[in-house]
């Protein structure tokens, strides 16, 4: 019997910065049956784990940058489409960062907690439904970030469609909102402009020198590889 992985794991370990270690995992995961999965989502993950681990590590990475760094509309950081740099998202982050501790996940602290990498994580790990329950409560951010990167022709769009099968028809209240966003962007902060982020959220450390985590844990750089 094959070994199994979960869709949403499998997923949160695609959409971290490309490595050689991340590319042999995505080659190796042909050898897996992924579950449980909705629809098309086990295929359409093979599918980009077959494209994934048949690029060089500097293709990978010259992609991700492209779909993830260069525009802010496909941010990974999930509150940010929401809420712009508001006050609110910080206390989005606090909420976010209470609701692991609640669930018994302790995350890195080498990231925010808004990341969508370390979100898809919890929600394959926590038992129950609160993880998805997470991931739906930010529904309308996950749904930019996916038209942002169809937007782009990006091929990284799959996985934000493998995140999108594991949750509830939208609704037409998030797709109104989704709308308004999409149209007029994330709200801006008009007075007292300071961190969006109380200091309890922020990464360890320098943010600019944050790891994505890998398995849950925090990943070292690797030589000649950026750092995050």
């Amino acid at each position: 019997m094959a070994e199994r992985v979960h869709p949403l794991k499998l997923t949160s370990l695609l959409l971290q910065y490309p490595s050689a270690e991340r590319r042999e995992a995505a080659a190796a995961a042909a050898e897996f049956e992924i579950v449980p999965a909705r629809g098309r989502q086990a295929e359409d993950l093979a599918a980009f784990c077959t494209w994934y681990s048949a690029r060089d590590v500097a293709e990978l990475q010259g992609l991700y940058v492209a779909a993830f760094d260069f525009t802010k509309t496909c941010s990974l950081h999930l509150t940010y489409h929401v809420y712009g740099d508001q006050r609110r998202r910080g206390i989005a982050m606090v909420e976010l960062k209470r609701a692991y501790r609640e669930a018994g996940f302790d995350p890195p602290g080498t990231e925010l907690p808004d990341f969508l990498p370390l979100m898809l994580e919890f929600a394959a790990l926590v038992p129950g439904d609160r993880g998805v329950e997470l991931l739906e409560e930010n529904r309308v951010a996950i749904e930019l970030v996916r038209a942002g990167l169809a937007r782009e022709s990006s091929a990284f769009e799959p996985l934000l469609g493998a995140v999108v099968a594991a949750l509830p028809r939208l609704g037409s209240r998030k797709l109104a909102r989704i709308r308004k966003l999409a149209a007029e962007g994330p709200p801006v902060e008009e007075v007292g402009l300071e961190p969006f982020a109380p200091p309890e959220v922020m990464p360890l450390g320098d943010p600019a020198s944050a790891r994505p985590m890998v398995g849950g844990v925090g990943a070292p750089a690797e030589p000649g590889e950026r750092a995050r």
